[in-house]
């Protein structure tokens, strides 16, 4: 099995953990590392709407809580055919990842399109562009 196939298949897994009552759209999240270790995510929300969490964000949050820093490649999940990440997971998925990050987003069926960071997050907040 491909390294794309093994990450689309973790998060195609995540995702039928999600707890979605409210929204029904389940969303899953696999997150390769440089070094290849797999961390996902699902979503879950929560009656306050704002307070959910995006299954990028528990993907994001799995990896730093094992010592990563760094994301290599992602695959991002739902029923429909671009479920591409929201903004704040865009940013998230900036924050960590590598130069040259792709981000599949994913059908049921397979993946639909491929996308860099630039792509998806033109003109990023940068930890250089930050103030002292």
């Amino acid at each position: 099995m491909s390294d794309l196939n093994a990450l689309f298949e973790a998060a195609k897994a995540v995702r039928e953990k999600a707890y979605a009552p409210y929204s029904n759209f389940l969303v899953g999240a696999a997150l390769r590392t440089p070094d290849g270790e797999v961390f996902t995510g699902c979503n879950v929300e929560n009656a306050s709407y704002p307070v959910s969490v995006c299954a990028e964000g528990g993907a994001v949050s799995a990896m730093i809580a094992a010592g990563h820093r760094k994301i290599a490649e992602a695959v991002v999940i739902g029923d429909a055919a671009l479920c591409t990440p929201c903004g704040m997971c865009r940013q998230r998925l900036k924050e960590f990842g590598t130069d040259d990050l792709i981000v599949h987003v994913a059908d049921l069926n397979g993946i639909r399109r491929s996308f860099s960071m630039d792509e998806l997050l033109p003109a990023a907040f940068e930890l250089e562009d930050k103030k002292d």
